[in-house]
């Protein structure tokens, strides 16, 4: 934990928190923190700042918080992604939290099982859970929105034409079109299929909608480690 994420109904009077849940646990057993001791600190959807330890026991945390900076910027990227296995998707929002993706559309794909729609970890609360420890880890306040959308046609017909207006649309798909470019000056929408890539018909679709396609040369990566890969080509 880089950054104490605090929410408004943390605050029990203006520039004063309390914790009682997850985090005091964390900076009582990880951090050993101590009355006086100085963390950084940030309000969701909001500043950052430094907070100072006031009162603090095995119940309860105080601190007075000061936010004065802005968080670090995002990254110009709506990624969508066909959803991956839930013990993956877990891992993968904590990523792209961290790494600054502020716009997520989870999609269906023929080769996506649809027992994984059924997943607890599609919740909101589950989602939120891990796209905060990827806020923490990053020191960034700024909530990532994610949707979820079943049906494949419907999305590419009806979703996508407005989600990709004013961006460079980018599919990527292992042995079609160009190597990945390098630090575009555009924002993008980088469409990343399911393990062994979207079938012909749905690249196909992509294709109608204005995406170009790319990859990341002959070694094939699990989706996991090609979205950093390819986040870090893009930006």
């Amino acid at each position: 934990m880089n950054l104490l994420l605090l929410f408004p109904q943390d605050f029990i009077s203006p520039g004063r928190v309390r914790l009682t849940d997850y985090r005091l646990q964390h900076l009582l057993s990880v951090k050993k923190i101590k009355v006086n001791e100085q963390l950084s600190v940030g309000l969701v959807n909001d500043q950052i700042g430094q907070g100072t330890v006031i009162a603090v026991d095995e119940r309860q945390i105080e601190l007075s918080v000061q936010l004065d900076k802005e968080p670090v910027a995002p990254l110009a990227v709506h990624l969508i992604l066909a959803l991956p296995r839930p013990k993956m998707l877990k891992r993968i929002l904590q990523t792209i939290s961290a790494m600054g993706v502020k716009q997520l559309s989870l999609i269906h794909s023929a080769k996506v099982e649809k027992s994984y729609w059924q997943t607890p970890w599609l919740e909101a609360d589950k989602i939120q859970q891990h796209l905060i420890l990827g806020l923490e880890q990053a020191k960034d306040t700024i909530m990532p929105e994610v949707k979820c959308y079943q049906r494949f046609k419907p999305f590419v017909e009806d979703v996508l034409p407005d989600l990709i207006q004013d961006s460079r649309a980018i599919i990527a798909h292992p042995g079609h079109g160009d190597l990945c470019a390098l630090n575009s000056q555009h924002a993008i929408t980088l469409a990343i299929g399911p393990e062994g890539g979207f079938i012909d018909y749905e690249v196909d679709k992509f294709k109608q909608a204005g995406f170009t396609t790319c990859h990341l040369g002959e070694r094939i990566l699990r989706v996991e480690n090609a979205i950093p890969v390819l986040l870090g080509r893009l930006i």
